[in-house]
């Protein structure tokens, strides 16, 4: 197991808060873009997240009152024009290769927003586990607006079961606007929060979540993951399997002893 205690982004804000890691884009001044380059640190990050054993949620922040505006337009989408189709795979590839990175590091994200989410700022607030934000959170999957297809880095896959398959068609061939009063109707967003609140609320949760059985949090989050493809049979198959797993846990033995002595247990991920 790794640790990343040392860890130093060249592309995005990075800092630990106790087990709980922060990640912030950080380009204000245009509404926080993604280029070539912090895409591919992102996705690297989230692999490593996997194996990182001093990390046990993650926080993904907005930067100066707006979350992320998306593919930046001159570093992304201009040289995407003159791409050959070989470069465009591997670009397109590398991008879903993030959202698969967030799904599988193994630790729970809570994603807040704050003004803008759109395009794959959008996506990567859909891929988190839990999404907070403020009534001023802007989110829209802007692909059919740039003349390409809803169908980017899973969003036919995981929308429509956040939010219904009718609702998810509407914002994926209109790319219109989902207001925060939608999203937290919708289900997409958990709640709303003022944007003072913003941080100190998603930080508050992580921190519960951290102190937690964590070892089992990162079993709950390869299940939710996992059950998407499965039958109900398989899928209750595996969850035994999976609880017979956690069941050989310490925590399982802590809780116990702590609820039979009438006291609070504490949990350490083993």
């Amino acid at each position: 197991m790794s640790k990343m205690a040392g860890f130093r982004p060249k592309h995005f804000l990075w800092r630990l808060e106790g087990k709980v890691a922060c990640v912030q884009l950080d380009r204000p001044e245009r509404k926080n873009p993604l280029t070539f380059e912090s895409y591919a640190e992102l996705r690297d990050t989230f692999r490593e997240l996997r194996y990182a054993e001093d990390i046990d949620a993650v926080v993904f922040l907005p930067n100066g009152g707006n979350f992320c505006s998306g593919g930046d337009v001159h570093d992304i989408i201009g040289p995407l024009v003159a791409m050959e189709m070989k470069e465009l795979l591997a670009f397109t590839r590398m991008t879903g290769d993030l959202v698969k990175a967030m799904l599988n590091c193994g630790k729970p994200i809570i994603t807040a927003v704050d003004g803008v989410a759109v395009g794959a700022g959008a996506i990567i607030v859909m891929a988190s586990d839990i999404r907070i934000a403020t009534p001023e959170a802007k989110t829209a999957f802007l692909f059919t607006r740039v003349g390409l297809a809803g169908c980017d880095m899973g969003a036919c896959a995981i929308l429509p079961r956040i939010i219904g398959q009718g609702r998810a068609a509407e914002l994926l061939y209109t790319g219109r606007t989902m207001s925060a009063a939608e999203g937290e109707r919708w289900g997409f967003y958990n709640r709303l929060v003022d944007a003072g609140a913003l941080e100190a609320d998603a930080l508050d949760m992580a921190g519960r979540i951290a102190s937690g059985p964590t070892f089992a949090h990162g079993i709950t989050k390869t299940q939710l993951n996992q059950e998407w493809s499965m039958g109900l049979d398989q899928a209750i198959e595996a969850e035994a399997q999976a609880q017979a797993i956690c069941m050989q846990t310490r925590d399982f033995e802590r809780a116990y002893r702590a609820f039979a002595a009438r006291q609070t247990p504490v949990f350490e991920g083993t």
